[in-house]
């Protein structure tokens, strides 16, 4: 007999019901901190940054197209037009801009260069993140760059997060699937928003853990067949997969933990001024665990990719498959009409479950 059922045995039966309650909650909280620790590690050395070279030959044959009617070829260029037109249309006020889940800022400092290159200094970013370590290198690397009085760096839990001040703007660069409390998250963010101003984020919005919905995932097993062993090297988990695992990512931190709540919760809350979704299939192929292995220099390698992409362009703009990426610029007010691609509106890419 286990130590547990002897002690289930010792306490009174009105009892348990409230004693149940305490240790399955100190089990989440325990659980809670353990996540936390592997995403505070996770992030400590690794640059989370970079991409393998196959993604920028994907993005920049397949996606910068696309992009450039709209003004812009990502999302930095895109959050920045935005931003300065605020900054431009309130010369005598200090905006203020919000940056959730930051980590070392630097696509922020990015975007403060860029302002500094076009003559743009009524503004500060406030950089939030989790990690301190983090921000560390954020506030490092602005002083490095004489860019530190448009700088704040604070550590940020979306629970206690108290509002106290309007923002012209708040961006997330791929932080949005980290969040547990999306609810929260985002409800805090309307109301700190100011009324004229914008919520832009460019995150994940497929299914939890990253992993690939059964309709995607049977076109990933068949090219999985194609490719050469070498190909087959998980550089996450240091492994070769002789058939494609179907990994979740959020088993033991936050790495896409609530990816496919993201759009759903954010259509209930905010319109859209700007929508760009894409991307499932090929996903798997360019990321950092498996992109590695291609190398844009080879004929075979680029014919794949290419051959995989409008596989996935066909399977998404027939919505059999929902795309896994977005880049969205979001209002309180209603708008006119939602700038986008084709077809691919944001209520179109939610995927029913």
């Amino acid at each position: 007999m286990s130590f547990m059922s002897v002690a289930k045995r010792c306490v009174p039966r009105p009892l348990r019901p409230p004693l149940k309650k305490c240790l399955d909650l100190l089990r989440g909280k325990t659980g809670y901190r353990s996540r936390i620790e592997t995403e505070l590690q996770s992030f400590e050395d690794a640059n989370v940054q970079d991409l393998p070279a196959i993604a920028h030959y994907w993005s920049n044959k397949h996606l910068r197209p696309i992009l450039e009617p709209f003004g812009f070829t990502d999302s930095i260029q895109c959050f920045r037009l935005y931003m300065s037109r605020l900054c431009r249309e309130n010369p005598q006020t200090r905006l203020s801009f919000l940056s959730v889940g930051s980590g070392t800022c630097a696509s922020e400092i990015n975007i403060a260069e860029w302002f500094r290159e076009n003559s743009i200094e009524n503004y500060v970013f406030e950089c939030a993140d989790i990690n301190p370590g983090l921000l560390e290198k954020g506030r490092k690397s602005a002083e490095e760059k004489n860019l530190s009085k448009h700088f704040v760096f604070k550590p940020f839990d979306v629970n206690r997060w108290r509002i106290e001040r309007e923002y012209h703007a708040v961006v997330a660069f791929q932080s949005l699937h980290h969040f547990v409390e999306l609810e929260v998250l985002f409800d805090k963010i309307h109301r700190a928003l100011h009324p004229d101003g914008y919520f832009m984020a460019d995150d994940m919005i497929g299914r939890n853990g990253h992993q690939r919905w059964p309709e995607a995932l049977k076109f990933v097993h068949e090219l999985w067949r194609e490719l050469p062993e070498t190909y087959t090297y998980n550089h996450t988990l240091k492994r070769f997969e002789k058939m494609y695992e179907n990994f979740d990512c959020s088993t033991s931190g936050f790495e896409g933990i609530r990816a496919q709540d993201i759009l759903p919760l954010l259509v209930k809350q905010f319109h859209f001024d700007f929508f760009f979704a894409f991307a499932n299939i090929v996903d798997v192929f360019v990321d950092r665990t498996f992109g590695p292995n291609f190398d844009p220099r080879k004929e075979w390698d680029r014919d794949f990719i290419d051959r995989v992409h409008a596989l996935d362009v066909a399977e998404i703009e027939s919505g059999r498959v929902k795309p896994t990426h977005m880049m969205a610029v979001m209002t309180k007010r209603q708008v006119e009409q939602t700038k986008m691609h084709k077809r691919l509106s944001p209520q179109f890419c939610i995927r029913m479950l």
